[in-house]
């Protein structure tokens, strides 16, 4: 009986693609896939031949952000194994975590990449504060969900304080969407006096 341990099928492949790491885009070549992850190839070596720079970055934050546009796939993919390869390029072995192929039903409102982020922040709206969670961010807006359902027009101003990316400011309602099944609103919101130099965390990858 063969005792070869269980490994999914992988597909070579060489297609461009993007990381997001230690707060910078670096764009990969992926080498291969299979239904749970891919093994990508640094393009530019940023890190020379000192691992230790990568696996510093690993042991803060183990989770990247990976897009690779030819297959409409983006999201969290954990790094499992980093390799130097014989001509000094470094190689990253990722586990899809929470990988988003564009079919949801708001990907009609998207203009930039988003990373699923949940968080707890306050909006003010009609002169009342309400509480949301986060469901995505971007470099110019969130997706937000209120717990109960409200009328609110696109177009509307408000004041809005999210401490998970350290935002506070004002943003413009870009489209509203009442759930009646859950009782709940979700929003889309784009940042109206806030730089997207002082949003870090969330990648751009157009």
């Amino acid at each position: 009986m063969n005792s070869q341990s269980k490994r999914y099928y992988r597909k070579n492949l060489k297609l461009q693609g993007v990381i997001f790491m230690d707060e910078k885009e670096q764009a990969v070549t992926i080498k291969n896939l299979s239904l749970t992850g891919v093994l990508a190839r640094l393009n530019h070596n940023l890190y020379g031949d000192d691992l230790k720079s990568v696996f510093n970055i690993m042991s803060a934050s183990t989770i990247i952000d990976l897009y690779i546009p030819d297959f409409k796939m983006a999201g969290e993919a954990g790094i499992v194994r980093v390799d130097m390869t014989e001509d000094d390029h470094i190689e990253l072995a990722l586990e899809f975590k929470n990988v988003d192929y564009y079919v949801d039903k708001w990907q009609y409102h998207r203009k930039a990449y988003r990373k699923n982020l949940a968080g707890v922040g306050r909006i003010l709206l009609n002169d009342t504060y309400y509480e949301f969670v986060s469901v995505n961010a971007s470099f110019d807006g969130l997706m937000i969900r209120l717990a109960e359902p409200l009328d609110i027009k696109e177009g509307t101003i408000a004041v809005f304080e999210f401490n998970q990316l350290g935002l506070k400011g004002e943003v413009k309602v870009i489209w509203a969407d009442v759930l009646v099944e859950s009782a709940a609103t979700y929003l889309g919101v784009a940042y109206l006096n806030v730089s997207k130099d002082d949003i870090h965390g969330v990648p751009h990858f157009f």
